[in-house]
């Protein structure tokens, strides 16, 4: 049975850091493109991050780039995200996602091809 747990969420001052964690079970994980998600109350889940099945490749919605970093260790099994210059409108629940039938250096940018979900960690940016 697949399962991603994401951890890592929290209440943080705008300007500040967090570091998600979505640990993988039930998979080989390095098959698998990964991605990180967003949705924020009234709207619709995003795309906030996408990273291939190596680590090679990744990608970013131009809101986040050059703040947050995906990454992704499959010894361990676990993608990470790291979220630098924390906004007000990064606050959302954030999940992870693994996508499988994936070659080596595709990403994943739609929602929709995605496989597996995690149950999302809430992340909260306020002062």
């Amino acid at each position: 049975q697949v399962q991603l747990i994401e951890s890592g969420g929290g209440l943080v001052h705008p300007g500040g850091s967090l570091r998600l964690s979505c640990a993988a079970s039930g998979v080989t994980f390095s098959d698998f493109a990964m991605g990180w998600f967003r949705q924020a109350p009234g709207k619709e889940r995003e795309i906030v991050a996408v990273i291939s099945r190596a680590g090679t490749v990744r990608e970013y919605t131009s809101a986040v780039k050059g703040r947050f970093t995906i990454s992704r260790d499959n010894a361990k099994n676990t993608v990470y995200l790291q979220m630098n210059r924390l906004k007000p409108e990064d606050t959302a629940v954030y999940y992870c996602a693994a996508a499988d039938r994936v070659v080596t250096g595709q990403l994943v940018t739609s929602r929709e091809r995605y496989n597996y979900w995690g149950q999302g960690t809430q992340v909260t940016v306020s002062l």
